[in-house]
């Protein structure tokens, strides 16, 4: 896969191309649906097929204040992308000079001019332009104008659910993440650095290695104890650990922590760059009575968390994770 970044307004040669457009957030089944669309579509047509996404999200743009709760950095979506075989993945620099744009204006300059797109594909509920304030009919007269073939692709509904970013976020807001990980395809990964924390899991008999909360750019599911896999990011091999995600209440804590206990190992991670795929939501996080009540606690939490990779998890059902 070829990655292109492009500022608006700069010249670059490019193929004819059949193309997408959309910001792509965490590269779910209902986008790759659409971008198969486009792969077929760019086959018979002789063409070069591309996803076009943003590097950053539209809203950060227009509301500086906006903190989006992403599913995938950029880095981690041209990733995703590069496993759909698309050809070409243009990331657009959006600035306020973009958002500006009508749906004709960016379509005439950027799509037709910059990228000799001659075929966009647009997802069923996919809008694009200023203010979002055109739709498909009129990007059909647009590019009837602009040599534009524009073709509506159809909605993605396994089970008759509808896949989006926004539901997704909805599942893992409310803990839901093996829902989650099926409509994404993937089981959901979240990147942060590991930081010194409060020493109480080793107390316990089960150390952790505490992530930061604030490095991490992606959204973190609802707080409660998680079945996970986990990695280093520059090694290969995924191991078995519990997460808990919340405020350490029998502790009396009052801020947002992310602690995960890693099974089998022992070593110091302190200031490494630590991958973690959530697998299953155990249970809710709660205040126990006393230390050793939590331990006993914990320890049930990894037995049952050893019994689910044992009997019902199998890292080869995880299609594309991130790798």
């Amino acid at each position: 896969m070829n990655i292109i970044y492009i500022n608006k307004g700069e010249a670059r040669e490019m193929p004819e191309l059949v193309a997408t457009i959309g910001f792509f957030d965490g590269v779910h089944r209902g986008h790759r649906f659409l971008i198969d669309r486009v792969i077929e579509e760019a086959q018979r047509s002789g063409m070069s097929s591309a996803v076009i996404t943003f590097d950053r999200h539209p809203r950060e743009v227009l509301q500086t204040d906006y903190q989006p709760d992403l599913l995938s950095t950029l880095d981690e979506k041209l990733l995703l992308l590069s496993k759909t075989h698309v050809d070409n993945t243009v990331v657009l620099h959006f600035d306020a000079s973009m958002a500006a744009l009508t749906a004709h204006d960016f379509m005439r300059d950027v799509l037709q001019g910059q990228l000799k797109v001659r075929k966009l594909i647009i997802g069923y509920d996919n809008r694009f332009g200023h203010n979002r304030s055109e739709g498909f009919d009129d990007y059909v007269r647009y590019g009837k104008e602009l040599g534009i073939e524009v073709i509506r692709a159809d909605a993605f509904l396994p089970d008759d659910v509808r896949v989006s970013s926004s539901v997704i976020r909805t599942c893992l807001r409310e803990g839901r993440v093996e829902e989650a990980n099926r409509l994404l395809g993937y089981d959901y990964t979240i990147e942060s650095r590991i930081v010194s924390g409060y020493q109480n899991g080793r107390k316990m008999g089960f150390p952790t290695a505490n992530l930061d909360v604030t490095r991490c750019q992606q959204l973190l599911p609802a707080s409660g104890v998680y079945a996970v896999l986990v990695r280093l990011k520059d090694s290969v091999g995924w191991k078995r650990g519990m997460m808990n995600i919340g405020h350490r209440p029998t502790f009396n804590g009052t801020t947002t922590s992310m602690e995960v206990n890693l099974f089998n190992f022992s070593g110091d991670l302190y200031g490494q760059e630590l991958l973690v795929s959530f697998i299953s939501k155990i249970r809710d996080e709660r205040k126990f009575d006393s230390i050793d009540a939590l331990a006993e606690q914990l320890q049930h939490d990894k037995v049952q968390i050893n019994k689910l990779f044992d009997t019902t998890y199998h890292i080869d059902d995880n299609l594309i994770n991130i790798q």
